[in-house]
């Protein structure tokens, strides 16, 4: 996400690289490449404008420090505008009530269903025990589908065949506190803001449910048109926070940097991918550091502290520790990788890795090659690699449909990579262990 916007900010900070010094004529040509990004992103001018103007003051009201580059400067600056622009401070949902209600409200096509299964989701491994609740009685399939998606993360689903949602919602929120659901998500509807009869039903929805929290989906590829739509429908509503969905097929990004301008209101969650577990709350500073190449491993750290089990990484440390991680424990590694999300998606939390693999394509499919190399191995091969020799690999290559060149390439990176295990513990350096330099 925001590939482009990233390379041109880049461009446009380097542009200061071998200045002395702050001055007039040299910030001016940075925030008129910075201008001209944003509104290549999709940023509407008047917002580049304002937000390059207020770059341009701070940056001619600092004195540079003798260890502080100008083009240092201007980035901390940009990323602190950035930050404010996204929206400064994390805004979580409104949780309370019993039950609280959360009431879904977007265009058609935004992805408001996913998304309903993807916060179910997350709310359950928050602990909350939530239902979620059909009240799309429109479009066709639309109840099969999130009975799918509660199916697919384990919650309860809420559905009657009468084409009045006010009722199915409030017949929801009374078998919610019977069975003991303390959070309620109500489907809606996609509607036009020109609909008038449409937007008569969702507003009649939020005036009987009396919600705690509504949240406006939009398809942040639709680019300005979805921030015109979120203002039209913000008028009407006056909900409490947006969800961006599709943000991993939007490399401009202005949706995301415009919204909380126009409408005054918090981007909540963003969403990328059809699975269920790719949703990320909304972390303005966060997204500030990615879009400026800086990475996030804040996120990228919890990402990790949700998949991985401490009972298991303890083991795993012990055989570290002793020499005698096994081609088992790594292939249990990838799984665990690839349920933290897109591979592709986590590298770029790392920083400077976005911008060094921004042209290179690394799908969910990256690490098939070497766990089918690992499965091919018998159960002796994977504990001690050390028997391997050329007849056995061999047939492992015939097994795995690849050659043999990639499997001694496996095979040694993977000896490497215990050697420095080793070297690491007679360091002491067991602490830092789980950092696996592996590469295709």
């Amino acid at each position: 996400m925001f590939e482009n916007l990233s390379s041109r900010l880049d461009r446009a900070f380097k542009s200061l690289k071998g200045q002395a010094s702050i001055t007039e004529l040299n910030v001016a040509e940075t925030v008129k490449e910075i201008r001209r990004a944003l509104v290549d992103a999709d940023v509407s001018y008047k917002i580049a404008k304002d937000f390059t103007n207020t770059v341009k003051e701070k940056a001619l009201g600092q004195n540079v420090l003798t260890s502080v580059s100008p083009g240092q400067l201007m980035t901390k600056i940009v990323n602190d505008e950035l930050k404010e622009l996204l929206g400064g401070e994390t805004k979580p949902i409104n949780l309370t009530g019993n039950p609280a209600v959360i009431l879904i409200a977007g265009l058609q096509g935004s992805g408001k269903t996913t998304f309903s299964g993807k916060l179910s989701k997350y709310l359950k491994s928050k602990g909350r025990n939530p239902l979620l609740v059909a009240c799309d009685v429109y479009r066709p399939a639309a109840i099969d589908q999130i009975k799918v998606l509660g199916e697919q993360v384990g919650v309860s689903v809420y559905s009657e065949e009468i084409k009045d949602p006010v009722a199915i919602a409030q017949n929801a929120i009374k078998h919610a506190k019977v069975n003991q659901h303390n959070v309620v998500i109500v489907d809606t509807a996609g509607r036009l803001s020109i609909d008038e009869a449409m937007m008569n039903e969702i507003s009649n929805l939020k005036k009987e449910l009396q919600p705690q929290e509504i949240l406006f989906v939009v398809d942040s590829m639709t680019g300005q048109d979805a921030v015109n739509t979120a203002k039209n429908f913000n008028d009407r509503l006056d909900f409490d926070g947006v969800v961006l969905t599709k943000l991993d097929g939007d490399t401009r990004g202005g949706a995301a940097l415009s919204i909380k301008t126009v409408v005054n209101k918090p981007i909540k969650f963003v969403s990328s991918g059809e699975k269920m577990d790719a949703l990320d709350v909304f972390h303005p500073d966060r997204m500030a550091g990615r879009i400026l190449g800086m990475g996030d491993v804040v996120s990228l750290v919890e990402k990790a502290q949700e998949t991985f089990d401490e009972e298991e990484a303890a083991r795993l440390q012990k055989k570290m520790r002793k020499n005698q991680f096994d081609f088992d424990d790594f292939l249990q590694q990838l799984n665990q990788i690839k349920k933290m999300g897109n591979i592709k998606d986590l590298m770029g939390m790392i920083p400077g890795v976005g911008k060094a693999i921004k042209d290179i394509d690394i799908d969910d499919d990256s690490f098939k090659s070497i766990e089918a190399i690992i499965q091919s191995m018998t159960s002796e091969e994977r504990q001690n690699p050390d028997v391997l020799d050329g007849s056995r690999k061999q047939r492992i290559a015939k097994g795995s449909g690849t050659s043999t060149t990639e499997v001694n390439k496996l095979v040694k990176q993977f000896s490497d990579m215990r050697k420095m295990m080793k070297s690491m513990n007679a360091m002491g350096g067991k602490k830092r262990l789980g950092k696996m330099p592996f590469r295709r």
